[in-house]
């Protein structure tokens, strides 16, 4: 094997053999990595001149990642932290490479010291309680794919599930009777179970009662026009319709930059300001360090200006009580702490 050795053999070990089988990488992963690594052969294949199946190792070399990170955030407008994920998936795979053949190490490791760029901190986006109704209340009920937003918007400001953890869910991860919760599957295949709120529970039930699998096992909660399981991508398009309809209600919604992310933030704040702990909530969302969560704290953030908190010590024992009982799957009335049209 040389460094003119064709790309396929070793695209094929890297994503079934190492990846999917000898690291048990979770799908959304190896998903991400598959995009990353698409887009760099697309980008090698026009810059080289050949075909994708005609790449050698030696076209992606330092010179070609280097150019494709520059392409990502001036031709596809990404920012630095988007491609740093696409370098990294980048760097795996030339780690791959070199362990498989030490004859690749001297371009691997031009490859792999490409450092990642540093990234600013910016405050987070997040949405008050009337912009959360507004955007709630966009999807018109009269037809199913009205019933299927309402149900999937309403359902990620209730769990702060990341965009790929709720096109993910199945129809029978969703518990409808009494406790109503959602069984979510997170980063590393992590599973939390969340509470549902009534509101949730009765746009959820309204949605698959217009489907003819709803028993069937592994059938998708979401599907898109097609019937099909829908995308985080696809998720991301209908929350940007949505928030074009509740923008013209909710005049303050015109100068926010949302993403499926930010109803996570909204989600995590909105229980934060209602006296919930931050263990509890670090279950709640899913997120491996109470770290990740404390982002979370910041005056500026917690409330508006002039705004004080007006949670008593009893009731955010209350709060935090009933948390952990909704995070056990033992009480769906978590709304009482966060009530959804509060």
């Amino acid at each position: 094997m040389t460094s003119q050795t064709p790309l396929p053999a070793m695209l094929r070990g890297f994503f079934e053999d190492y990846l999917a089988a000898q690291r048990d990488v979770s799908p959304n992963t190896i998903l991400a990595y598959r995009d990353a690594i698409k887009l760099l052969l697309g980008f090698a294949a026009r810059r080289s001149g050949r075909q994708v199946i005609r790449l050698q190792l030696a076209d992606l070399g330092p010179a070609t990642v280097l150019a494709f990170l520059d392409y990502l955030e001036t031709e596809r407008h990404n920012c630095a932290a988007t491609r740093n994920c696409r370098l990294i998936a980048i760097h795996r795979f030339f780690a791959y490479v070199a362990d498989q053949d030490p004859r690749h190490a001297e371009l691997c490791r031009r490859v792999l010291d490409i450092p990642v760029k540093k990234t600013s901190s910016s405050s987070l986006t997040y949405l008050d309680r009337d912009e959360v109704k507004a955007l709630l209340a966009a999807p018109s009920p009269a037809d199913r794919l009205g019933l299927r937003d309402r149900a999937l918007l309403t359902l990620l400001y209730n769990t702060g599930a990341r965009a790929s953890e709720a096109a993910g869910l199945d129809i029978h991860d969703v518990r409808l009777q009494t406790p109503s919760q959602v069984r979510i599957f997170g980063k590393g295949r992590k599973e939390r179970v969340c509470p549902l709120w009534q509101e949730t529970a009765d746009a959820v039930r309204a949605y698959p009662g217009q489907r003819d699998d709803s028993d069937q096992p592994g059938a998708p909660l979401f599907l898109n026009a097609h019937g099909k399981r829908i995308t985080r991508y696809g998720l991301g398009t209908i929350l940007q319709r949505h928030l074009a309809v509740a923008a013209s209600r909710q005049a303050s919604l015109a100068s926010k930059l949302v993403s499926p992310h930010t109803i996570r933030h909204t989600t995590a704040l909105h229980l934060l300001q209602a006296g919930v702990e931050l263990n509890v909530i670090k279950s709640w969302l899913g997120h491996v360090s109470i770290t990740t969560t404390s982002q979370y704290v910041k005056p500026q953030v917690l409330h508006q200006p002039g705004e004080k908190p007006q949670v008593s010590r009893s009731q955010r024992c209350r709060n935090d009580l009933m948390g952990l009982r909704a995070a056990a799957g033992l009480t769906r009335h978590v709304s009482r702490a966060v009530p959804l049209g509060a």
